[in-house]
């Protein structure tokens, strides 16, 4: 749709009335348009979008999550994303040496809840980072470059399904809670296996974002003028065309730019068969089926617990909640398959506001299998504030 520069001036004013109510993280014209460019100024969608993610944040504790959370260290130390230093609009340049990390080590080493958890931590990062930029610039800074290098991707990483799993989801958490953050991407050294990556990638991502992505192959020259075009060669290792070095000359300022490890084994989560505990209870779940728990929460900020694992095989877990005469049903935790066969499942999310909450089983993927699960799901109400 294509809108006017008056008419998006409007639109935006409409759109402020409208969430006057949010407690934005960012309460700026430049970061409340990006909710309506990521909806094509449809001004209904683009409120709901923005709500829906207010109540994620708020559900999840993001808000919280870089002075609360403690990122497991096997994330810290093997997750191949640096941020290296700006590129000439002063947004934030971060290096993803994609091709070379271990991933397998990566989701061996931690739970599939603390990786997705540590894309949020990482974006939450990013987030500060553009508004210090902004702050010594006097300018706005609401967008970020990425340099994804491919170089070392083989279908062995991209044929491992867990994998290919979490990202998929990783992305959709990011289009539908940080929308219009990317200025660039430049994708580098891409082998041929990456067109079977980008075509499962494709589907989940907005034009807007497909738009701003650059695919460049194995021609450094190539690559290396495109990303100068953009990043001061001050701003860039050596190894990606820039003049920067560590202290020691190393091209690849190995200090800041993590270029991908492999995880030793000392990480490895240990994923014995999990042993159910005395409060739990249990049912079967046939093949083919789903099983819904609903909680009826009247007290908003109360807190929704669970805990849970199967005897044989993953499931599909999701947590969401609906009010009745509401005609729509919202995801806190989005649908997604668990190793909970593995190693006990846990989490936690605050119930923003009174509703019907729904724990939601799913083995309707499985056409042999029945599953024994052993669960407990508690609501606790808020804590009364003893100052008052």
């Amino acid at each position: 749709m294509v809108v006017s520069c008056e008419t998006r001036g409007e639109i935006l004013k409409r759109f402020k009335r409208n969430i006057a109510d949010c407690n934005l993280i960012d309460d700026s014209d430049d970061y409340i348009v990006k909710w309506l460019v990521a909806r094509d100024f449809d001004l209904d969608q683009a409120e709901k979008m923005l709500r829906r993610s207010v109540e994620w944040r708020r559900a999840n504790r993001v808000d919280e999550i870089l002075d609360q959370w403690e990122p497991p260290v096997a994330l810290v130390k093997y997750y191949p994303m640096s941020i290296i230093g700006n590129d000439k609009f002063y947004c934030p340049v971060s290096v993803v040496a994609f091709g070379k990390a271990d991933w397998r080590g990566i989701l061996q080493s931690v739970s599939k809840t603390d990786y997705l958890r540590y894309l949020t931590y990482m974006a939450e990062t990013n987030y500060v980072l553009m508004r210090k930029n902004s702050l010594l610039t006097g300018k706005p800074v609401t967008l970020q470059t990425f340099i994804i290098d491919m170089d070392g991707l083989s279908m062995r990483q991209m044929s491992y399904k867990p994998f290919r799993e979490v990202g998929l989801e990783a992305i959709k958490i990011s289009e539908a809670n940080y929308p219009e953050s990317l200025r660039r991407v430049f994708i580098i050294n891409a082998p041929k296996v990456f067109t079977f990556v980008f075509s499962m990638v494709k589907p989940f991502l907005h034009q807007a974002t497909l738009d701003k992505i650059s695919v460049f192959g194995f021609d450094r020259n190539e690559w290396s003028v495109a990303l100068l075009k953009e990043i001061d060669a001050d701003q860039l290792p050596v190894y990606y065309g820039g003049t920067m070095t560590d202290s020691n000359g190393d091209s690849k300022c190995s200090s800041k730019v993590n270029m991908g490890e492999k995880v030793p084994s000392s990480y490895y989560l240990d994923v014995g068969r999990s042993v159910p505990k005395d409060d739990m209870t249990f049912f079967i779940l046939t093949r083919g089926t789903k099983k819904k728990f609903e909680f009826k929460v009247v007290a908003a900020n109360s807190t929704l617990k669970w805990e849970f694992m199967t005897e044989e095989g993953d499931i599909g877990f999701r947590v969401y909640y609906y009010v009745k005469n509401e005609n729509e049903k919202v995801d806190v935790v989005s649908n997604a398959r668990l190793e909970s066969h593995l190693m006990m499942q846990e989490g936690e999310i605050v119930c923003t506001r009174p509703a019907i909450y729904v724990v939601q089983f799913d083995n309707s993927y499985s056409y042999f299998s029945s599953k024994k699960i052993w669960y407990r799901v508690i609501v606790d109400l808020p804590s009364l504030d003893k100052s008052d």
